[in-house]
């Protein structure tokens, strides 16, 4: 097999002409940088809760680039094209469309941050006039964006941006929209047997030979998407159950500041610090709790 690319946490190869094989590394990363340290049982919890997924979707009529699993942490899936900006057109056929769809169900992470600056209006997200949202509120209805794909740190698109770049019709954008609703709605459904809650999460797409919208990547992980235990979550509590809590580690000894602020006045991007060592045993259990609690399967 050839690799074609070696992303931040998992490498592609092409199989055949019609065919690449993922291959889930150990590796983790925030804020678009790789952290220094490898988490064990990562990547296989991340392939197979993944798999899990394609599955369900494909169970109720959502189009996917699935194909087999291949265990411990290798999946197979159909090729597509990854196209220029300025090559994307709305004739073009099996091609990744270069956009991530973001869904919110509650308030948190940078929608959360957005809130509190003045960024984003409460009445953007269909709350009242003069409702106080709170840290953890669940959206009055979903809330969906769009981030570039295929630049080194994305970036928040308009409609009409997404639809520029992404060659796509309407119709194709709200066959994305609603696609992302419908699989959310399952995905919520599922891991509600087991108190957890869907907070938020990422999606991609690409069209197929024919330009019919098939979901592709990898998405309902503890990596794309943030949990919540319920019981928690009815004390008050939030939990947070995916990478978000590396997320907070960094916050916390102050690198994302820095990281921000060098990013904002062109500076080069300070040294990321490797995870201690009892974070990384933390977070190893965690990918391997999460996906028992996602998939409703036993990682042994």
């Amino acid at each position: 097999m050839k690799l074609t690319r070696q992303g931040k946490v998992k490498d592609v190869y092409e199989v055949d002409f019609h065919t690449l094989e993922f291959v889930f590394s150990d590796k983790i990363s925030v804020f678009d940088r790789i952290i220094p340290s490898l988490i064990p049982n990562k990547g296989e919890s991340l392939c197979r809760s993944s798999a899990f997924w394609f599955q369900v979707g494909r169970s109720f009529g959502i189009k996917t680039h699935f194909k087999e699993l291949i265990p411990p942490n290798r999946m197979r899936v159909q090729k597509v094209d990854v196209l220029d900006y300025a090559d994307t057109t709305r004739k073009s056929t099996n091609y990744l469309i270069p956009l991530e769809v973001i869904c919110r169900h509650y308030v948190a992470g940078s929608l959360w941050d957005r809130l509190n600056n003045g960024e984003m209006k409460p009445s953007k997200l269909g709350f009242k006039s003069g409702k106080k949202v709170k840290y953890g509120d669940k959206l009055p209805e979903p809330f969906i964006e769009f981030t570039t794909k295929l630049e080194k740190v994305d970036r928040p698109l308009t409609k009409r941006e997404a639809l520029k770049i992404a060659g796509l019709s309407q119709s194709e954008y709200r066959g994305i929209v609603e696609a992302t609703l419908s699989m959310d709605e399952k995905i919520a459904e599922e891991v509600e047997k087991r108190d957890l809650i869907h907070v938020d999460g990422k999606k991609e797409y690409a069209f197929d030979e024919a330009r019919e919208l098939m979901i592709v990547d990898t998405f309902g992980t503890s990596d794309e998407d943030r949990w919540w235990d319920w019981d928690s979550y009815s004390e008050g509590e939030f939990v947070e159950l995916s990478k978000e809590s590396v997320r907070q580690h960094y916050r916390q000894i102050g690198y994302h500041d820095r990281l921000i602020e060098a990013r904002r006045r062109g500076k080069p991007e300070p040294k990321m610090p490797a995870l201690p060592a009892g974070k990384i045993e933390e977070i190893s259990g965690l990918y391997i709790d999460m996906f028992e609690r996602i998939t409703g399967e036993s990682y042994r």
